[in-house]
Order: structure tokens, then sequence, then C-alpha cells
């Protein structure tokens, strides 16, 4: 078991307890729909731009990004620079003056006023459904590695209380801790609290990077450590292939990741003016830069630190023989560096890839690194940080459930009025619901066959692609087209999810079992990876969504002039007066060259 100081446990207790005083302090000044649904729309851009940043940095995104350094290597920071960087600009200089132009308080909202109701209708479904299958998955994959660390073990020892429970336990209190301030205070409390887990989830792992280096030897060493594998191929398709294939994974998943998912851009939609909405995003970009030194390093030293093994030092003091034994677990001795081996059900021996290599546990590279690396004191602040990443996914989730099950859901069907109390009171249950909901599946996903990190991390990817992809080619028809018609719009969002939904169910990564992750329908191909599976999903469900819509909008009429101001984008009414550097196109082209210039660096 981890060996926690009581200044560690003091650490993550007073974390935990300033989450739940800043939803109370701000309590007080909820008074209408705007102060709990938009923060008032009064908090400074720089608190927005960091609850933008952390958003988007969950349990399973950190979890992901240390997996992948320690699988790809250095070229993973590629998916983090050059993948998401172009999507976050696109998003800042275009769509974002849209959004928060058109008056509309939440994304799917704006497909109202550019359309119609059903497709608003058909998008709100679809994100409330996506949103509490990824809150939910967050909540499992968390949960296990708290579990798998064994971080809360000697609570249960020292109480007497059935390790078994250690699952339960982490799911209740996180989940409990983030319903109550979001309850509270809504989506103010929300933007705050994201602000204190960014800063949290910064210096929880800078020290566990900067002493990660230092055991290896600096940069240097780093460098000399990196298994052959990273020189061979991605899932068998090359070097070169790969990093193609990972660049544009990286840029269709991001584009509809940081575009319109609402759980991210409820940030930018709080801000004080358009001009705030436009700057929080460009900001992020920029701050998104430095990123993959903080995400990516952990798991490219975890994999390159020496593995550990049992040993057995004997030594005489005093004329008595001592013999020091030290045990490691399979799992840590037949992995790769401190990223732990798979085992067998048995638990003993590693299970092997097709070419007898061990697989390797990935998902746990940057919180054994954690575990590792940081003294007392320090490790307090680790697990915070790794605390606070899942509370801030988890709670960007179920606010931006809240705003669209109540603005886009509960008012259009079941109640027109819009009062401030009736509104709030329904947000507040419908986040104890999101909440509920949310639990219900981290235990589903975990009684199902074969459920693994991993996997359930892998899935969760493709889950996610299969509501991005369609919807991307709704919004960007709808914005850069007047000629687009309402039912055009329609057809095509129903098309586009019907493709991806049968891809995904005719198809399976290698290795995986039907389920979660596809292949519910028959497993009639097999892609060689979670990567391949996903890119193909979005680019057909993408196609079959524009195809439908470009087509039926031929034979449809689309509105009038004046029914789509403001709604379509407009190149002459986009000028920004000012110094040229000062623009917001200008320092969108600065930060996409620095992201080209650090994406050759990792390259």
């Amino acid at each position: 078991m981890p060996n926690l100081a009581p200044i560690d446990w003091l650490i993550v207790l007073l974390f935990l307890i300033c989450t739940i005083a800043i939803g109370l302090s701000i309590r007080s000044t909820i008074k209408t729909t705007r102060d709990f649904f938009q923060a008032g729309r009064a908090l400074p851009t720089w608190i927005c731009t960091a609850a933008f940043l952390v958003a988007s940095l969950g349990s399973q995104e950190i979890i992901a990004a240390g997996a992948a350094g320690a699988r790809f290597g250095f070229k993973a920071g590629l998916f983090f620079s050059l993948g998401a960087t172009p999507a976050l600009l696109f998003a800042a200089l275009y769509m974002m003056p849209l959004y928060y132009g058109s008056g509309a308080r939440t994304v799917p909202e704006y497909l109202g006023l550019r359309f119609d109701q059903k497709t608003r209708l058909l998008n709100a479904s679809m994100f409330v459904i996506m949103t509490v299958a990824s809150t939910g998955i967050a909540l499992y994959v968390m949960a296990r590695l708290l579990e798998a660390l064994r971080i809360f073990e000697p609570l249960f020892y020292s109480y007497g209380w059935p390790r078994e429970g250690a699952f339960t336990f982490c799911v209740v209190i996180l989940a409990a801790v983030v319903l109550l301030y979001v309850v509270l205070a809504g989506l103010a409390a929300t933007i705050v609290n994201q602000a204190l887990q960014f800063v949290v989830i910064v210096a929880g792992f800078l020290p566990m990077v900067m002493l990660g280096l230092n055991n290896i030897g600096g940069w240097s060493g780093l460098k000399a450590s990196i298994p052959g594998a990273y020189v061979r191929s991605v899932y068998g398709l090359g070097v070169f292939p790969s990093i193609l294939l990972w660049l544009l994974f990286g840029f269709v998943v991001s584009a509809g990741h940081w575009s319109i998912d609402f759980r991210i851009l409820q940030a930018a939609f709080a801000a004080k003016d358009v001009q705030s909405a436009r700057r929080i995003p460009l900001t992020a970009a920029a701050v998104r830069l430095l990123l993959p030194f903080l995400l990516i390093l952990p798991g490219a030293i975890a994999i390159g630190l020496p593995t550990p093994q049992s040993s057995t030092v004997v030594r005489n003091q005093n004329g008595v023989i001592y013999h020091e034994i030290t045990v490691v677990p399979p799992e840590a001795a037949q992995g790769q560096g401190l990223v732990p081996a798979r085992l067998d059900p048995a638990g003993a021996t590693a299970l092997r890839d097709a070419a007898g290599n061990p697989q390797l546990n990935y998902d746990r590279a940057t919180p054994q690194l954690l575990m590792e690396t940081l003294p007392m004191g320090l490790l307090g602040l680790g697990i915070a940080a790794l605390l606070a990443s899942l509370m801030s996914g988890l709670a960007a989730g179920v606010i931006a459930f809240v705003s669209v099950f109540t603005f886009d859901l509960y008012q259009p069907l079941i109640s027109r009025t819009a009062d401030d109390h009736r509104s709030i009171k329904t947000g507040r249950w419908a986040a104890v619901g999101a909440m509920l909901l949310s639990v219900t599946v981290a235990y589903a996903v975990g009684s199902m066959k074969g459920a693994s990190v991993d996997n359930v991390t892998g899935a969760l990817t493709l889950v996610m692609s299969l509501g991005s992809a369609p919807q991307l080619a709704t919004f960007l028809l709808g914005m850069f087209t007047r000629r687009t018609t309402s039912k055009a719009a329609f057809a095509g969002l129903v098309a586009g999810i019907a493709v991806a939904l049968l891809h995904h169910g005719l198809t399976l990564p290698v290795d995986v079992q039907p389920g979660l992750a596809g292949g519910w329908i028959a497993a009639a191909h097999r892609y060689p990876g979670f990567i391949a599976q996903g890119f193909w999903t979005v680019t057909f469900a993408f196609a079959a969504n524009a195809l439908v819509a470009l087509t039926v909008s031929r034979f449809t009429n689309p509105k009038s002039e004046k029914e789509l101001k403001g709604l379509v984008h407009s190149p002459a009414r986009r000028r920004t007066k000012g110094l040229w550097w000062k623009r917001p196109e200008a320092v969108a082209i600065a930060i996409l060259l620095a992201a080209v210039a650090i994406g050759l660096f990792f390259a």
C-alpha cells in the first residue's frame, strides 16, 4: 500500500473542502436563471479560460495522454500540438462570434435558431446521451485506477472496512462532492472550481515531471531510454502513416470536440462579451501548447525508468545475518519501466501480443509515476491533481447536461414557462438525475465482461466520435452556407448518426471483444486499433451527413436573408479594427506557427 503521511491526507482533504466552500460562498449570489446557468456572464476572462482548458482535461484525457506518451513516445505530442490547435483557433475565430452573437444559451439552441426545433431536439438528445456516457465512463476509469493504486486502502484497513468497497467509496465520494457544488451554485461554482482544479493539476504534475526527469538522467537520459518500439510502427502501419493517422484523427476528432461540445464551450458562453468569448479559446490554444510537457512526458518517463525486480540483499551486522527481501508484484516485474503488464485471469503471467511481447497496461503510466516519484507532502498534492482531473470533467458534463436538459428539452417539450425559480429548481433536479445516471453507467461498465480501463478508455474515444462527427457537419453547413435548409439539416443529422452507429456496430479493433468497442451487430471488419476505427467512423459519418444535407437542400427552400441575420458567417461583418498584430487572426497565425514548431520538436 502507498505510504501516505498525515500531511498527504490533509492536502487531499483541504482540496475537497475548498471545492465545497466555493459552492457555498457563491450560492448567495444565485438569484436568476442567468446566474445559475450562465454564471451571470460576469466572470473574469482568465477564470473562464482556465475553466475552458481544464474542462478538456478530465481523468480519461489525462490518463490517455500519459498512455500515449508511454506507447508512442514523443510523437504523441503531435496529437496535442497539431491536432487540437487548428480546431481551437477555428472555434475562436469563426464559431464563437456566431454562438455568442445569436443570443443562444446552449449549442443546441443555436441549431434551433438556425434551422428548426426538431433539429435542436435531436442534437440535444444526442448530447445528453453522450454526456451521461462520458461522465459515467470517467467515474469508472478514475475509480478503477484509484482502486488499483490502493490509495484509500489504508483507510479501509484502519477502520476494518472490506477492501472490495474501495470502488464504491471512490465513486460515491467524488460524485457527491461534485454534485454538491453544482447544485449549490451552478455554472459559476463549476467555473471557479475548474480554475482551482487547473492550478492543482499543474502544481501536482509539474513536480512529478521534474523529479521523473531527474531520476532518468535529464532530457538526454530520457531520449536515450526511449525503447526501440517507438521507432517501429503504430498498429503496424509504419512510422510516416502512423504520424499521418494521428494528425488526421486528432484534427477530425478535435474539430468536433472544440467546436460543438457544449461541455467545453459553456465557459466561453459565460464570457462578458463577444470579444472575451473569442479570446478564451485563443488563450486556451496558446496555453495548451505547453501541456504535452506536462501530460505526455510522464508516460515516456515511466516506461523509460528501470523495471523493478524482486531482490534479496544479505548483510552481516555485528555477527547477525540479515536478509532484506523486496518482492515486486508480477504485473510490475513483467512490465516495462514503471508501466505494469496486463496479467492473465490467474494473475501470474503477462498476456502476450502476436509478436510475443508482454501487453502493457499503458493507462497506469502516469498514476504509477506519480506514486513512485513524489515524496511525502507532494504525494498528497499529486493525488489531489488526479482527483481534480476527474472532478473537472465530471462537473463540466453535469452542468452542461443541466443547461441542455432545461433549455432544450424540458422547457420546449414540457413547460413553456421560464420563470427563474422554476428554471433553477429544474436545473438542480436535473443535476441530481445526471449524477445518478452517471453513477449507474459507471457500475454498468464495471459489470461488463472483459471491461478494463484501457479498453474502456479506447471505447470512449469511439463513443464520442459517434456523436461529434455527424453533428459537426450540420454546424459547418449551417454556419457557412445560406442554402442549407432545415429539412436538409435534420435529414443529414439522422443519416450521419445512422452511418456512425452502423459502422461502429460492424467493426471492431483487433484483440477486443464485441461490446463498447463495437462489433455489437457483427464483427465484419477488424481495424488494427481504436484510432484507425475511430478515424473511419468519423469520416464516414461526416461524409454521410454532408452528402444527404446538400442533396436535400437542392429540393427544399432555405430561410430568408432576414431570418439568417446573425446566424451565418459573413466575412465583411467580422473585420476587426486596430493594429494588425493585435487582431485575433494575427494572434491565431502566431499560435499556429508555434504549434508547428512544437510539433516538429516532438516529431
